[in-house]
């Protein structure tokens, strides 16, 4: 028998007795898919299990919709789903996500295995629930991980797959760990979703504040007026509504195209489109600097309380979203698919037209100029007519201090659910990790 491993037999650890480090290999059949998308005139139509399938769900099932595809008579035999079967992720362009488990509920002769995916056939001494709570332990895992190959994409093999170690107890004692965990991580997994669900309605509850303080004021007992506009209804009577020109400081300016050359480590920061709206304030943090003359800086350069407006997007939510410059310690750029916005008198209006343009009649005025075909996108000259709300000076540094409270108070009590959730997962990886080894037996 061929030695076990000094790193295995430490990731396991003393298992109990009647239990064993075997290959994989000897307790199941593993096969890499072949079946890709092309849907071919002379073949047989199937749908496909594919990556994004197995990598969102732990259980594939027939009421998932599948894509359609096609395949011969040799490959619908040996990559038809059944039941007990493990698919796993076998190719990503994270390490990380390699071996990421789906079991099979059912038989589903129609149903195949998709690309980058593998199967694992377990046999009667292996049933399929324990092995894909196996590919979820770190034991088993970290193997998987490890052995893929790859740099900016990668891929494990079959040889990995067949030669990794597994924990083997009775079959009896596989099912009932399989039972045991099925029952504890559907609660832990049922209270993540509570916890994401409060998330939900704390993100609606700031969206609602928001909208409520910059189009009606911080003094519920002002007298209204008509805006004349539907979407903003009425406002105070001491406001009036402007387009955004009125606030502008110089005309908007489209992002630098820079190629791929002038990219360099000792250049200028060079902001792209997801370093700027990782949220509504951009206080600096680029992966990329590029060489820039004085002229480029001088043109182009961002400085506190400037706008950056994505001006084109993929979905058409995407398109319009804004993101205030913070105070920067040294110049930036942005690139093409953003407009910069430079206000008038940033000190007294850029706080309230952040926000302004996060609520609700904000978003509603900027997609209502977004023009939709391949991607979504705004024109710099319609973007200068978006009505705009005015209060008072003093009025708008109010209701931006009041905002920015609330965000505060918002942010500590996400950051606190976020935190739970985070040791939530670590409970479930561990408690997976800890029944799989025999460290803590169901009774």
């Amino acid at each position: 028998m061929t030695a076990i491993p000094s790193v295995v037999q430490l990731a396991y650890g003393d298992l109990p007795e009647g239990w064993d480090i075997q290959k994989l290999k000897f307790f199941a059949t593993i096969r890499t898919s072949n079946v890709d998308k092309t849907v071919s005139d002379d073949e047989i139509p199937v749908e496909l299990c594919n990556y994004t399938d197995v990598y969102y769900n732990d259980r594939i099932v027939p009421s998932m919709e599948f894509m359609r595809g096609s395949a011969t008579a040799a490959e619908i035999r040996k990559f038809r789903l059944q039941f007990g079967q493990v698919i796993i992720t076998k190719d990503s362009e994270g390490w990380d996500d390699i071996g990421i488990p789906a079991l099979v509920t059912e038989d589903m002769p129609g149903v195949l295995c998709g690309y980058h995916l593998a199967i694992f056939d377990p046999t009667n001494k292996l049933d399929g629930n324990y092995l894909s709570w196996l590919c979820r332990s770190a034991p088993l895992n970290n193997q998987f991980k490890t052995a893929a190959n790859g740099v900016t994409r990668f891929g494990l093999g079959q040889h990995a797959m067949k030669n990794a170690y597994i924990a083997l107890p009775p079959i009896k004692t596989q099912r009932r760990i399989a039972a045991f965990l099925d029952e504890k991580t559907a609660r832990i997994d049922a209270l993540i979703e509570k916890k994401r669900a409060l998330l939900d309605r704390l993100a609606e509850k700031r969206q609602a504040l928001i909208t409520q303080t910059v189009t009606k004021g911080l003094d519920a007992g002002v007298q209204m007026k008509p805006s004349g506009l539907n979407w903003l209804g009425e406002i105070p009577e001491h406001w009036n509504v402007r387009r955004l020109r009125f606030f502008m400081a110089c005309r908007t300016i489209n992002g630098l195209y820079k190629p791929k050359e002038q990219f360099d480590n000792s250049g200028v920061p060079f902001i792209q489109m997801g370093e700027a709206f990782r949220s509504e304030s951009f206080q600096g943090g680029t992966e990329d600097r590029v060489l820039a003359t004085e002229d480029e800086v001088k043109q182009w350069g961002l400085h506190e309380g400037d706008f950056l407006i994505a001006r084109r997007s993929l979905v058409f939510d995407g398109s319009g979203k804004s993101v205030r410059i913070e105070s920067i310690s040294e110049p930036h750029l942005f690139e093409s698919s953003m407009i910069r916005l430079r206000i008038k008198n940033p000190e007294k209006y850029s706080r309230f037209l952040s926000y302004y343009f996060q609520s609700q009649v904000g978003r509603a005025f900027f997609l209502a100029i977004t023009k939709q075909v391949t991607i979504s996108g705004i024109d710099s000259q319609q973007l200068k007519n978006i009505p705009t709300l005015l209060p008072p000076a003093k009025e708008a540094h109010d209701i931006s201090n009041f905002l920015m409270d609330a965000e505060r108070r918002f942010g500590e009590i996400v950051q606190r659910i976020e935190t739970s959730v985070v040791r939530l997962k670590e409970y479930r990886s561990a408690l997976i990790t800890t029944v799989v080894n025999g460290e803590s037996l169901p009774n």
